[in-house]
């Protein structure tokens, strides 16, 4: 499945003859939709603070138990091989409406006791809308095949950041906000469903327990998921702790904390589309590793310097986030496209799903870790840690970029 694919345009302009780019903007669509779900509950942390009495400790569980569940969720899948063996038009709907239905029973929980249940069961069935898309659209793109992943990733994004412009616009009660992610999410699944197979299908698999072993056995897979492991130390605890991070800042400064904190949420984690759908277009020309390696170090530069920003300019925070929101992302997906490219092109679901499982578990963990250092170090220093993450990424791209695997990277420009 490397290499190019001559005498096809890549771009997103012009005609559509052969139907990928109806099916690479039906299934942004739906992760824009199904992803909504995601950061919900957190969102309205600020407002649920009040109503469910939350902790420090509370308030990081909220999203912290959606990343768990995701990854058991993934986990199962991975061992079950289950985006290899059914049809992913499936996968995704099953998991869009469980990740809806479990988002909407946040309107009763009443407290945190089954809110995190709640949200742990949400993370479950999300872990069904996001590898099995990415397997969907390779089969739609050989050629440019890591813009094409930048434009899902960017879906997701955009999904995560829906709940913080519906909280931003003020006047709006949290269980609104669940009531429409929830409803999103459904839609999200339906349209999932629709999205026909492409003609660059994977080879077919039978159920193989073995392969979650051997997954990490490839070379080009492993040093492609330790950067992706990297990336993941630092962007979702970027993405959960930087509304509180503004809102605390803005505090500091006299001024009132919502609905600017929740808009400017929203601008960051969005610039994160922007930066996957251009970050996919620039990688499938300069290479995976690269661009990669640019990335992971302009955004361990922004995890370190934010901190140091927060008595300062308002604006200048926001400038900073803004080129933080844009490279945190912008990488994501090409270390899937790495994956679809030197993996066992039979297992490429099941390596994605394994991929993707370890990530998130190593997100729990600074993101639990950030308001820890905040109590400790404040603010100017909590956010340090996750460079940590990108330095580790940038080694590992180095190391594959010499590797033999390059050749397999887009097209050969590694």
């Amino acid at each position: 499945m490397s290499g190019s694919e001559p005498g096809v345009d890549v771009s997103l302009a012009g005609s559509d003859p052969d139907g990928r780019l109806v099916a690479l903007v039906k299934l942004t669509v739906a992760l824009v939709l199904g992803f909504s779900t995601w950061f919900s509950a957190t969102a309205v942390v600020p407002q649920l603070t009040d109503v469910w009495e939350l902790s420090g400790t509370g308030k990081a569980w909220l999203t912290i138990s959606v990343i768990l569940g995701f990854v058991a969720g993934a986990l199962l899948s991975s061992a079950l091989n289950l985006s290899d063996r059914f049809k992913p038009q499936l996968v995704m709907l099953i998991g869009s409406v469980g990740a809806g239905l479990a988002n909407l029973g946040l309107v009763w929980a009443g407290g945190i006791e089954l809110g995190v249940p709640l949200r742990l069961v949400t993370g479950f069935f999300l872990a069904g809308v996001y590898p099995p898309s990415f397997k969907l659209i390779a089969t739609w793109f050989r050629a440019g095949r890591g813009m094409a992943l930048g434009v899902l990733a960017a879906g997701i994004i955009l999904g995560n950041a829906m709940p913080h412009l519906a909280n931003a616009l003020g006047g709006i009660d949290w269980m609104s906000v669940i009531y429409a992610t929830a409803l999103m999410s459904v839609l999200g699944g339906v349209v999932a469903y629709s999205v026909e197979d492409g003609p660059f299908e994977f080879p077919r698999s039978v159920f193989d327990p073995r392969q979650v072993g051997l997954v990490f056995a490839n070379r080009g897979v492993r040093l492609a998921s330790i950067g992706y492991f990297g990336h993941m130390w630092e962007l979702f605890a970027m993405a959960a702790w930087f509304l509180i991070f503004f809102g605390d800042h803005l505090v500091a400064a006299g001024e009132e904390a919502l609905p600017m904190a929740a808009f400017v949420t929203f601008l960051v984690i969005a610039m994160g589309a922007v930066g996957s759908w251009v970050g996919g277009f620039i990688a499938d020309r300069w290479g995976r590793t690269n661009f990669t390696i640019l990335m992971l170090g302009i955004s361990g530069a922004c995890s370190v310097g934010i901190g140091l920003l927060f008595d300062g300019s308002t604006w200048v925070i926001v400038l900073v986030g803004l080129v933080w929101g844009f490279t945190v992302v912008a990488d994501s997906a090409q270390f899937s496209a790495m994956v679809t490219e030197v993996g066992d092109q039979s297992y490429v679901g099941t390596a994605l799903t394994m991929q993707i499982a370890i990530g998130f578990t190593i997100s729990a963990a600074t993101i639990w870790i950030i308001p820890v250092l905040e109590d400790t170090a404040t603010w100017r220093w909590a956010f340090a840690v996750l460079a940590i993450g990108p330095l580790v990424g940038i080694l590992a791209m180095l190391r594959l970029r010499r590797s033999p695997a390059a050749a397999l990277i887009a097209g050969g420009r590694g």
